[in-house]
């Protein structure tokens, strides 16, 4: 009996509590819903099996010395693996549709509207200036950024903040359409917008130089995600460099992503993960991107009371930057209404805009706040 009860106080069974195992089956949530549901499996599944890994464990899970959780879990908090998924985001982004209806850009700077009210509805709620700038940026709806930000002002809160921006990230398809079926009317869905014009080689090859200059010299704090972002589109559109621009797209950005994910799921401990505190992170996740995708299409609205030609209003929720995922769920709803009505290149527009918005935002906050 005494041998039986060694046995059992060596194994991770004694040490797991209740919280633990309301962890390990939130990490099972996780991993069916991205394998089930198919939602964002790429990031659920690493996420989801991250928080198993780090809730069946004696002594300090990935904080634990010697292990290489820790090792990995480097390369979150110190800021290294966001910029690599921009990079391979750039390489595979096509900026065209932004290039020929640029008045499109100003729906990713209104969807942005989302962070800057979750910076203030955290700063009511107690946390403090650096915490309530991290937490703000999840109203980017923008996971990389978001990790990239609190790594730097908020270390302690990546985990929380992580989760929650993921977790968004990949409800898309059931948070947006009830947004945007409320603000706007059957008319207003049934616009239809005319194809984009064609964008010359030089044109697209310009616009990453020029979109980085300008970018960075406004938010210099976000310059390294700016900086990555259009390095990637370079590769891309350029024709010489098709080998790099392949690798950042595929082999790179796979690879950061797993152990990104991972990482980020196995650092959810369940003693400092379920507090208070990170339940109060995943509602201000959820109130920023309903705020950031109502912002988008009222934008949009009003924007079409000064244009002749009118823009449907449902591409404002793409405004946020989970690329592609509010561009398809924009897309589909047009298709709901009007099967010859195709909006996914026109939401794409406003979609990428998102991300080159949220990387300013956060470069500003940074700026203002790490200063």
């Amino acid at each position: 009996m005494q041998d039986m009860l060694h046995f059992f106080n060596t194994t991770a069974l004694a040490d797991l509590g209740l919280q633990s195992g309301i962890m390990v089956l939130i990490g099972l949530i996780f991993i069916a819903l991205g394998i089930v549901k198919n939602y964002e499996p790429l990031l659920l599944v690493p996420i989801g099996f991250g928080i198993v890994l780090g809730n069946i464990s004696l002594g300090g899970g990935v904080y634990e010395d010697g292990s290489v959780m820790k090792y990995i879990y480097f390369g979150v908090t110190s800021g290294v693996f966001p910029p690599l998924i921009f990079l391979g985001i750039g390489a595979m982004t096509d900026f065209s549709t932004l290039i020929a209806n640029p008045k499109l850009i100003l729906l990713g700077a209104a969807a942005q509207f989302g962070i800057f009210a979750t910076f203030i509805g955290a700063k009511l709620l107690g946390f403090d200036i650096l915490e309530a700038g991290a937490i703000g940026i999840i109203g980017g709806a923008d996971g990389p950024t978001s990790i990239f930000l609190s790594s730097k002002l908020a270390p302690h809160l990546v985990g929380p903040i992580a989760i929650a921006a993921y977790s968004y990230m990949a409800l898309v398809p059931i948070i947006q359409p009830p947004i945007i079926r409320l603000l706007t009317t059957k008319k207003e869905r049934l616009i239809r917008m005319r194809p984009p014009r064609v964008i010359s080689k030089s044109t697209k090859i310009l616009f990453p130089v020029i979109g980085f200059i300008v970018t960075a010299l406004i938010a210099p704090g976000g310059k390294i995600l700016l900086g990555m972002l259009f390095f990637g589109n370079i590769l891309k559109e350029s024709g010489v460099t098709d080998r790099l621009a392949e690798s950042a797209r595929h082999a790179l950005i796979d690879i950061v992503t797993v152990l990104l994910g991972l990482a980020v799921g196995a650092s959810t401990q369940a003693d400092y993960f379920l507090t208070p505190q990170s339940l109060m992170i995943f509602a201000l996740g959820a109130f920023s991107f309903c705020i950031a995708t109502a912002a988008g299409v009222l934008f949009a609205k009003l924007m079409n009371l000064l244009l002749k030609e009118k823009i449907n209003p449902m591409i404002g929720a793409a405004g946020v930057s989970a690329v592609p995922d509010s561009a398809r769920v924009v897309h589909h709803l047009g298709q709901v209404h009007d099967k010859k009505n195709f909006l996914l290149m026109h939401a794409m527009a406003p979609n990428v805009a998102g991300v080159i918005g949220s990387a300013v935002a956060a470069g500003v906050l940074l700026g203002i706040l790490g200063s």
